[in-house]
């Protein structure tokens, strides 16, 4: 029997006479606290583990600044800047030479994509660095001169880093290429336009929304690659903190500085991929990914008390 003890509950407004109203219980998720507890003890013992090593944290600010190591940031961040803008315009060049009708064009770029992807860029580097052993001198007509003279540590990473990202450069434009509808191109030349002034014109505006994302990783990327051309005595970042290191023997402190610089720069430019990719999503994408500051605000609103209407919580 239904006990007659209780007050019933008053039904919601505009519910159906007599219904009582819905209690909504949300669901307790207690692997996700445990799994947050885990994340929490590893980062706390972590932390414990730095703090008690013997590291003189006084030196890591002290050189954070350094005049070396600023210098050896900027030689990484423009070795970068320029071996991404090789890698660009050669990689776009290649991937319409791939796509292109013409065989000994397409064969010439599997055969550059083939090679530079199959070989790391650290034995590209060292190769460039010692072309001297395959040609003795320069000769281009207007100008001479010994090799060993022309291929500087900057130019050798210039062209290990710059045409090795090329030939990733060259796959990533040819995916977004070819995401673009074929029916496009195909009308474009219905309107008389000619196969080049379609691709400038048509193709590659549309394909910027599937090259940028994966062109703003190439870019940290290379940010990060750029070490590598320590090997061949160019003065970037990582040079820079070793060679410090080499004289005060604080080797574990250059290094954090030299993270500290690397996670700096990669930062500061995710920040601008982000912006970027927003920008170009403006025209397939109704509702725009919402920017930091937005996530933090909706966060910080999740915390509000919310109102009750009926018993259920809105």
């Amino acid at each position: 029997m239904p006990d007659l003890t209780k007050t019933p509950t008053p039904p919601a407004p505009g519910a159906e006479p007599g219904a009582e109203a819905i209690r909504a219980v949300p669901v307790r998720h207690y692997g996700r606290w445990f799994g947050a507890l885990v994340v929490i003890g590893l980062l706390a013992l972590l932390v414990v583990a730095f703090a008690g090593a013997e590291i003189d944290w006084g030196v890591v600010g002290e050189y954070l600044d350094d005049g070396t190591i600023v210098d050896g940031a900027r030689s990484t961040l423009w070795i970068t800047l320029l071996s991404m803008l090789i890698g660009v315009g050669l990689g776009v060049t290649l991937a319409v030479m791939r796509l292109s009708k013409n065989p000994v064009l397409a064969a010439v770029a599997w055969g550059y994509i083939w090679f530079f992807r199959g070989t790391p860029v650290l034995v590209q580097l060292v190769l460039w660095l010692n072309l001297s052993y395959v040609f003795d001198t320069l000769n281009l007509g207007f100008y001479k001169d010994e090799m060993n003279d022309v291929m500087t540590p900057f130019l050798a990473a210039l062209l290990g880093l710059g045409l090795n990202e090329a030939a990733y450069m060259a796959e990533i434009a040819r995916a977004g290429i070819l995401s673009v509808d074929q029916g496009q191109t195909e009308a474009a030349h219905a309107l008389g336009m000619s196969r080049a002034r379609t691709t400038r014109r048509i193709v590659l505006p549309q394909a910027m929304r599937v090259i940028i994302p994966p062109t703003g990783n190439e870019f940290i990327n290379m940010l990060k690659t750029s070490s590598l051309a320590y090997v061949i005595y160019y003065e970037e970042l990582f040079r820079a903190a070793d060679t410090i290191s080499s004289r005060n023997l604080a080797v574990m402190e250059l290094l954090i500085v030299a993270t500290v610089w690397y996670l700096i720069l990669t930062t500061v430019f995710s920040i601008g991929q982000f912006y970027l990719e927003r920008y170009y999503a403006k025209g397939s994408s109704r509702r725009l990914p919402p920017t930091p500051w937005q996530r933090i605000r909706a966060q910080l609103t999740s915390f509000r008390p919310k109102n009750k209407v009926g018993g259920v919580t809105v």
